[in-house]
């Protein structure tokens, strides 16, 4: 699959999740096999002002790559500049946000917001085009709500500014990420439009990956919640779309892989920062094993790496006494 000039080995993408899409998290993805990794959406203000924190969100591995940068704004002569920093810092593709339902994001017109505004989105998009020489992409909802469902007409005008793919978050800004994703919207996008379209949205296992694929005809699969402790979902649709063997996740692979996760977050982010961070990323790890929900708890009071381990053994000796390693 190509994304402009950029080759995936696989139609399968990491979404941008604030939180969740840092580096150290893009780099474990990749090393599952995703084919494209997105980041966390940064400022465009943040990148024009130069802001020591989101200038950092720039940063890019060489065990991530391809990689996309996900910026956030509303001003198309902003965005282009804000392109135009992240282009410079090396970003492969530039992502432009019109997915995120949060009230502060939406209050400033700018996430889905935009989805309420055609003309201004096309303008962003066709001046974020041409501020770089690198693929630009917008990730999208269904519509701002259910009387409003326009994904169809805002990826036509996507694809009329130059952009080289778009991504379907398949609910309303008014949902949120509550009830079930429409997979139909993202089928009239893949009607609508020649690029490549990719489909996010309740995507849990392989089976979930490969019914969209059939019923929506989009070209990728876009990952979030799914993901979320789970990256081995990306080795397994990887398999599953070579024809291989789908590969079993044990339990001792969890519990290694939450020591692995901290241990890069620590080093990337100070141990302080990565420990507490990785509180919630443990969690999601253990999610429906046996005991998880009393040791979530203990998880999201750990301080330190030597702490967090300690927990991650103690885990592995509860989980071994009950027969589930």
């Amino acid at each position: 699959m190509k994304i402009g000039n950029v080759e995936l080995d696989v139609p399968v993408a990491l979404a941008p999740m604030a939180g969740i899409s840092d580096l150290p998290y893009r780099v474990i993805c990749r090393k599952f096999g995703c084919g494209l990794v997105v980041s966390e959406m940064v400022s465009a203000k943040g990148l024009i002002y130069k802001n020591e924190k989101t200038m950092d969100m720039l940063q890019i591995s060489r065990d991530e790559r391809p990689t996309a940068i996900q910026l956030f704004g509303s001003v198309p002569g902003e965005m282009a500049e804000a392109a135009r920093i992240t282009e410079a810092r090396g970003a492969d593709i530039i992502d432009f946000n019109m997915g995120c339902p949060v009230p502060k994001v939406v209050n400033n017109g700018e996430g889905s917001a935009l989805m309420k505004t055609p003309e201004l989105a096309g303008k962003i998009l066709e001046a974020m085009v041409k501020a770089v020489s690198v693929p630009v992409t917008v990730k999208i909802r269904a519509g701002w709500d259910e009387a409003n469902r326009n994904a169809a007409e805002i990826a036509r005008i996507a694809e009329a500014a130059g952009v080289a793919a778009v991504a379907v978050h398949g609910r309303t800004r008014n949902q949120f990420y509550m009830g079930k994703a429409d997979w139909n919207i993202i089928r009239e996008v893949r009607m609508a439009v020649k690029i490549p379209v990719f489909g996010n949205g309740d995507i849990f296992s392989v089976e979930d990956g490969l019914r969209m694929l059939e019923e929506t005809r989009c070209d990728g699969l876009m990952l979030a919640r799914g993901a979320y402790g789970n990256p081995w979902l990306f080795a397994q649709l990887r398999a599953a779309l070579s024809g291989e063997t789908v590969p079993e996740v044990t339990v001792e692979e969890k519990l290694r892989q939450i020591i692995a996760h901290a241990r890069s977050l620590t080093e990337y982010k100070g141990e302080t920062v990565g420990i507490r961070e990785m509180r919630s990323h443990a969690s999601a790890y253990i999610k429906g094993l046996p005991g998880a929900a009393g040791y979530r708890e203990k998880f999201h009071r750990a301080e330190s790496m030597q702490e967090l381990t300690a927990l991650v053994e103690s885990y592995g000796e509860f989980l071994g006494k009950h027969g589930s390693v």
